[in-house]
């Protein structure tokens, strides 16, 4: 099921919400549809980090849950500062950054997701039965779509 997702008042920006399986394809179409929204709302400048780290986590997905289900989230900042994305899913593993030897095929793509975005982190549900990634890109102070952001400090994620 894909829909937007109306807003409910004055101030609040409509988001985009997918529910469906991941396929080998739906990374490249998922980053379509954060380009349309991030065009739109003025923040062409943060499209390139955002789609790549969208990407992973949908990558993440693909490889380690279960009949790759989950559900996306797009939604714009408070006064256009930004974008935030989520991926929810009902796997319980908590994804881990920097995993695995240098040699390794994979496991760096939460090292990615942090070297191209301003926030991210993992949400664990209360029940224990899965958890939303995110990750948000931030304008440049000048203007949103002014160009990448490149943070001065990146905080830790959160476990």
């Amino acid at each position: 099921m894909n829909h937007v997702i109306s807003p409910r008042g004055e101030s609040e920006e409509p988001v985009y919400r997918a529910d469906f399986a991941m396929g080998e394809h739906s990374a490249r179409h998922l980053r379509r549809i954060l380009r349309l929204y991030l065009d739109g709302w003025g923040l062409a400048g943060v499209a390139d980090a955002a789609e790549l780290a969208f990407t992973e986590l949908i990558a993440n997905v693909v490889r380690h849950v279960p009949g790759r289900r989950c559900q996306t989230f797009i939604f714009r900042l408070p006064d256009g500062e930004g974008v935030r994305v989520e991926v929810a899913d009902g796997c319980p593993e908590v994804p881990r950054a920097g995993e695995g030897d240098v040699l390794d095929e994979g496991g760096r793509g939460l090292v990615l997701v942090d070297a191209v975005t301003d926030k991210w982190g993992v949400e664990v549900r209360r029940d224990g039965g899965g958890k939303t990634v995110w990750f948000e890109c931030l304008a440049a102070a000048s203007g949103a779509g002014a160009g990448p952001v490149t943070p001065t400090a990146r905080p830790a994620p959160r476990p």
